[in-house]
């Protein structure tokens, strides 16, 4: 199970730590024996010069420090920690400069600071965001952004790399260079394809010899709007173009093809539950494995039924 950490929520100023919701998830984990991710990001205001939110602190050793305190509290009892979110995008990164090399500095001090309090917890690299952009502003494509990252020694402070291979409207089978497309956006970059972005990401490795590690995939999923009510979808709009049953084939297909690969580790999908708690107005409920009223989805059956999945 995958659990994103908002540090804003939990240090409200230096040393000054509530943790009583994260208590709270790392026990029920425990006591339904799952095995535990932690995603960590959004610093806390008064970490940061930068008055814009989400972003990462001024100084990256306070990054370090924080990593040192969460993985010491939760010693033995979280297997992994993903550090931060989807850096090659600067709503994520905002107050900073889009840089692999800086995000890799602050991994650098964060997996310090986990292997100081948990020398037995894994290190998971944040994943970039698939977007299709590269104006090096608003996004720098995935692609480059991983090519930048072990080019500035990413592998020497990881376990995993993270991934978001999000598939959009497109088949998880599916590639960009196929001749024609069942989707009718989103069709047209390599990162719009699930399949594409695993084998991309995994080229990548190979072209710079790290055969150690695997790919982690921290978040993926279809969305479909089928029997969610009234949802904003502006700049969503392939969610119209997914079934339920078409979500849930591609997500049972998804886990499948990671199966497949050797160097493909766990993989979480997202979401099960936020059409729950944020609603159908939400577009990010398409993706969720239950309604709005919390009935279940195809998906929730069809995952249901394929278990066992690699653990």
């Amino acid at each position: 199970m995958k659990q994103q950490v908002e540090w804003h929520t939990i240090e409200h100023g230096p040393d000054q730590f509530d943790w009583s919701h994260l208590d709270r998830v790392v026990d029920a984990c425990q006591g339904y024996g799952f095995r535990l991710l932690l995603g960590v990001a959004h610093a806390p205001d008064w970490t940061r010069s930068s008055l814009l939110e989400s972003g990462p602190p001024s100084d990256y050793a306070e990054f370090g420090r924080f990593m040192e305190q969460l993985a010491s509290r939760y010693r033995g009892r979280v297997a992994a920690y993903e550090l931060w979110n989807e850096p090659n995008l600067i709503r994520e990164w905002q107050g900073d400069t889009l840089d692999p090399a800086r995000f890799v500095a602050l991994v650098a001090e964060g997996a310090k600071g986990v292997r100081a309090g948990d020398p037995n917890a894994l290190v998971i690299s944040g994943a970039p965001a698939v977007t299709g952009i590269n104006d090096g502003i608003g996004a720098i494509d995935d692609r480059v952004f991983l090519r930048g990252m072990y080019e500035a020694g990413i592998a020497q402070w990881v376990d995993g790399i993270g991934a978001h291979p999000y598939g959009f409207a497109n088949p998880p089978e599916e590639s960009w260079q196929d001749s024609t497309h069942m989707a009718s956006s989103h069709n047209e970059h390599p990162s719009f394809f699930f399949r594409d972005t695993l084998e991309d990401y995994h080229a990548i490795m190979l072209a710079f010899g790290d055969t150690a590690r695997q790919i982690w995939v921290t978040e993926f999923g279809w969305p479909s709007v089928d029997r969610m009510g009234s949802m904003n979808t502006a700049g969503w709009d392939y969610a119209h173009e997914v079934s339920e049953q078409q979500q849930a084939e591609y997500i049972v297909q998804a886990f499948r093809m990671g199966e497949e690969r050797d160097w493909v580790a766990t993989m979480f999908l997202w979401n099960v539950n936020l059409a729950t708690i944020w609603g159908p107005g939400d577009p990010v409920s398409a993706y969720s494995l239950l309604r709005p009223d919390g009935s279940y989805r195809p998906a929730y059956i069809a995952l249901r039924l394929a278990a066992p999945l690699r653990p």
